[in-house]
């Protein structure tokens, strides 16, 4: 069953590294300053990176929405979060849609713990601060991103745009870098933190330490399923919410990026893809409002939404399901 669990956690992982390649990538290809193959080469070696840089993430993850050394059928309750987060990845990758991994995979925890444990052992408290983190993330990016563009566009607002979008092209490439090393710092470290949680509810091991072996089979998969790419969300976010130049790219990733980076110092796991969509919205914003195809950004945000509630009673009919099967 622990071996089921570990699969399962290393194909969420490597899911969620295809799933959210283009987070990463999507304003450097869409401008041009990285041809698609370099990108996501870069996006996989700098995800590996991160990856094994933290721990707090997994930490959180691991032991924020309950004890799992409390729980009988821990195994049983992470199979059915984990089989709900990669089904609810799988589907809005294949229809294009920038969800969250994160989000499937904290709602799908707490409605398998709540189904699985009961709500007693549901840790309200720290399943309320992930969520709060989660929410406020992307505000955060939008303003971020906003005031970013808002200055740079100050700054270099009467100069050429030929030779602006030259430069900041190149600082593209820097910028990508830097957004795909975050993006693993916190990203990774949720397959990390479930592994982990699963060892302590086996008995295994008593804290919430995670295991080097751990850190390194987290952080290979998703650079491996970051080199696959993640085509149709590229698109997405690349080209459909508003026409991205090179220096609204640097804006956008710099922005998001920084977000990421300080929920990660601060060992609170955050939605990457809310993150580097909302520095988007806001650095479109502060371009021209209407520049944003906002209908497109309304039917994400949507998706935002949806995705706890729909990943938490996904998680709680497939618990019962292997419940049947099993006991």
């Amino acid at each position: 069953m622990i071996g089921i669990v570990i699969f399962l956690a290393l194909a969420f992982d490597f899911i969620n590294g295809f799933h959210d390649t283009a987070n990463a990538i999507a304003t450097s290809v869409s401008t041009r300053a990285l041809r698609p193959r370099v990108a996501i080469l870069l996006a996989a070696s700098m995800n590996f990176i991160g990856a094994l840089t933290f721990t707090g993430v997994a930490k959180t993850i691991g032991g924020s929405v309950a004890d799992p050394a409390t729980l009988s059928n821990g195994l049983e309750i992470v199979t059915a979060t984990l089989l709900a987060a990669i089904a609810w990845n799988l589907l809005t990758w294949w229809f294009g849609i920038p969800s969250s991994s994160s989000h499937a995979l904290i709602g799908a925890l707490a409605g398998a713990v709540f189904v699985g444990a009961g709500a007693d052992a549901l840790n309200m408290g720290g399943f309320k601060s992930i969520v709060l983190a989660l929410i406020l993330s992307p505000i955060i990016a939008f303003v971020v991103g906003y005031i970013v563009m808002t200055i740079l566009k100050w700054i270099f607002g009467n100069k050429s745009p030929h030779s602006v979008n030259k430069g900041f092209r190149s600082m593209q490439v820097i910028t990508a870098a830097f957004q795909s090393f975050t993006h693993g710092t916190n990203d990774a470290q949720k397959a990390m933190g479930i592994i982990t949680f699963a060892l302590v509810t086996a008995g295994y091991q008593s804290d919430m330490d995670v295991q080097l072996w751990v850190k390194i089979a987290a952080a290979t998969a998703m650079a491996l399923g970051t080199s696959i790419g993640g085509w149709k969300i590229i698109k997405t976010m690349g080209t459909k919410i508003f026409k991205i130049e090179p220096i609204n790219g640097f804006a956008a990733d710099a922005s998001a990026a920084s977000v990421i980076l300080s929920a990660t110092l601060t060992h609170l796991p955050i939605s990457t893809t809310h993150a580097i969509t909302s520095a988007i919205l806001g650095v479109g914003s502060a371009k021209r409002f209407s520049a944003v195809k906002w209908g497109v950004a309304g039917r994400i945000v949507v998706t935002w939404f949806i995705t706890i509630p729909i990943c938490a009673t996904l998680a709680g009919v497939i618990f019962y399901i292997l419940d049947w099967i099993f006991y």
